[in-house]
């Protein structure tokens, strides 16, 4: 790679470095963790015979070794036995008996916690994308659409092996465990401590690995959330990457965020990795301790060799549990790097929230006014500066003035996408902060410039904007704003199918099925936002035509750069720098030879 595109590598890497991105250097908080475990609490029933089924499992392994430390002492030792085949027989049918019903029950676990694990996983996943549906504006201004969807995908699909094997496994490994320990000493104190000498210095190496493997984890995340950050806006901007012919330096800087993503998975894996050599070697220790300590205890006679027998297989079953709850550790910090990036967007609250007192907005008339309103995007950088509109019910009104000036900023303030600093917009005399937001955005339709198609067929797209309307309804939308024409020229009609965002579809038509959408919803407030930008000379005059009769008894809001489609408005209102410069309708803002005039001479001069 060359020095430039090294240096552009960088320069692109930082661009990536978001908010949300950045490693979170937290303790293990075991509270998160049990805020985590609280999604099992709906399946707390569910879960019993799981449990259940798990003990009984765990407690069939336990007893298998003690037969056969009674069937060696008691039955086979020529010395000490005095048993008969009879017995011998019963012994075996005994343990096999005990091994089916741990088949059995180990069979019921595993098939029930993974049914309930993906219940857990589901709601979760639910939870997150319903929550992140209410967050507002803001919070997506400033994460990528990438970094947004790892959180519902990749961090949620991390903690499947938690929900799904880790939780019941974990307690069966502890009860497993504390079992052998009882038995073990119960069978022999001193050999059973000798054994165990090695299980604090396991634990002594270990537990300095496990900061590392947490943050190893967390950077994992990171990395892979950018990638899909980096993934989302390449796929979406293709078209002007393939135009400059940029798949060269974009691919190097796809490749260089795939480097780093390996370099920190392999890092993560190889500590995470080694927690198995530490107990292996640990096991193979504690077995020569046994087998030494043991063989000298046998020749003094302190033990037999059937309890011998028994010792070493419970030392067997003893580092099995060790080697699994390693794992789990291990699969518990990978949980909490992911938790912690689902909790920090579920912990987000929105901006815009309904006060807990919200009512209902009734039928509205649609009268409209704007009080002294002060808003700033990023702070003391003002976006409207003591701005005040009076639109009564019924008027059109058009928001001109250059690029920046504020004239998005009133209708996301009217929409409530933001909140003013100071000042308040009312609806009816409403202040819109006091009702619910599903009930203001109801009666309140928007046309924007750059318009949304979902997949699906024309006839859903049309129907979004109200989706309990007829077949009849969605047609005569569409036939009132000149889409019934191409709609019908279309291989299945209103039953065509389009891909995400249209690409079948050209942009005026695109913007056509926008203004079907919005007209079949029938709000009494409607917003253009340079609706009528990307359709043709001929397709906007028959437009023009149809909102003669659409907008009549509707307040509308119109924002547009041609100005030849807003000279009929009511009232226009000029912006530049976030204040009202100028304010009356087409004649007399051209008579006052000012800012509007100045626009339509400047645009005159191109056409």
């Amino acid at each position: 790679m060359s020095a430039k595109s090294q240096m552009n590598t960088r320069n692109r890497n930082e661009r990536f470095v978001y908010q949300d991105d950045e490693e979170i250097e937290k303790p293990f908080n075991w509270a998160q963790l049990r805020r985590l475990f609280q999604y099992m609490k709906p399946y707390a029933r569910q879960l019993m015979p799981v449990i259940a089924m798990m003990i009984i499992g765990t407690l069939t392994r336990l007893a298998n070794p003690l037969l056969m430390y009674f069937a060696i002492d008691n039955v086979l030792d020529p010395e000490q036995g005095s048993g008969s085949s009879g017995q011998l027989i019963a012994l075996a049918a005994g343990m096999l008996a005990l091994y089916t019903v741990q088949w059995l029950s180990n069979t019921y676990r595993i098939k029930y916690t993974n049914i309930i694990g993906q219940k857990v996983i589901y709601d979760l996943r639910h939870h997150l994308f319903q929550h992140i549906q209410k967050l507002s504006f803001r919070f997506y201004d400033k994460r990528p659409a990438g970094s947004v969807l790892v959180r519902v995908t990749n961090d949620v699909n991390a903690l499947q092996d938690l929900f799904t094997n880790g939780v019941v496994n974990l307690l069966m490994d502890c009860i497993q465990l504390f079992g052998i320990v009882i038995i073990l000493l119960a069978l022999n104190v001193k050999l059973g401590l000798a054994v165990m000498l090695t299980v604090p210095l396991m634990f002594l190496v270990s537990s300095s690995l496990r900061k590392r493997i947490r943050f190893a984890w967390q950077a994992v995340r990171m990395k892979q959330s950018r990638i899909n950050a980096h993934l989302n806006e390449s796929i979406q901007g293709m078209k002007v990457t393939q135009a400059y012919v940029q798949e060269k330096d974009n691919m190097g800087f796809f490749d260089h965020m795939n480097t780093d993503n390996i370099k920190s998975w392999n890092k993560a894996s190889a500590l995470n990795q080694s927690f198995g050599p530490i107990i292996e070697v640990t096991a193979a220790i504690g077995t020569c301790i046994l087998f030494w300590y043991g063989t000298s205890l046998i020749q003094d006679k302190a033990i037999t060799v059937g309890l011998l027998v028994a010792f070493a297989n419970y030392i067997g079953n003893f580092w099995d549990p060790i080697n699994r709850l390693g794992q789990m550790y291990s699969q518990l910090l990978i949980a909490m790097a992911s938790s912690e990036r689902i909790f920090e967007f579920i912990d987000e609250e929105p901006t815009v929230a309904e006060a807990d007192d919200a009512k209902k907005l009734p039928a509205i008339r649609g009268d409209v006014k704007f009080e002294n309103l002060v808003f700033e995007y990023e702070k003391d950088r003002p976006a409207l500066k003591n701005v005040s509109i009076d639109v009564k019910a019924g008027q059109s009104i058009a928001l001109v003035g250059h690029t920046g000036s504020g004239k998005s900023t009133i209708i996301n303030l009217l929409c409530r996408f933001y909140d003013p600093v100071q000042g308040r917009v009312l609806i009816d005399g409403i202040d819109i902060r006091d009702v619910t937001i599903e009930s203001l955005r109801s009666q309140v339709g928007i046309v924007l410039q750059d318009t949304f198609i979902f997949s699906g067929s024309i006839r859903d797209n049309i129907r979004y904007g109200r989706l309990e309307a007829t077949n009849d309804e969605i047609v005569k939308a569409a036939q009132a704003v000149h889409a019934h024409d191409f709609i019908m020229n279309l291989p299945d009609g209103y039953d065509t199918q389009v891909e995400e965002r249209g690409n079948v579809l050209s942009m005026g038509q695109r913007q056509l099925l926008s203004f079907a959408r919005a007209l079949l919803a029938d709000p009494k407030i409607l917003i253009l936002d340079e609706a009528t930008a990307s359709i043709d000379t001929e397709t906007e005059l028959k437009i023009q035509e149809a909102l003669k009769t659409l907008l009549k008894d509707r307040t509308s809001f119109m924002i547009a750069h041609r100005l030849s489609t807003i000279r009929h408005a009511d009232e226009i209102i000029v912006l530049d720098h976030g204040v009202i410069v100028e304010q009356g309708n087409h004649a007399e803002l051209v008579k006052k030879q000012g800012v509007y005039n100045g626009l339509i001479e400047a645009q005159f001069k191109f056409v």
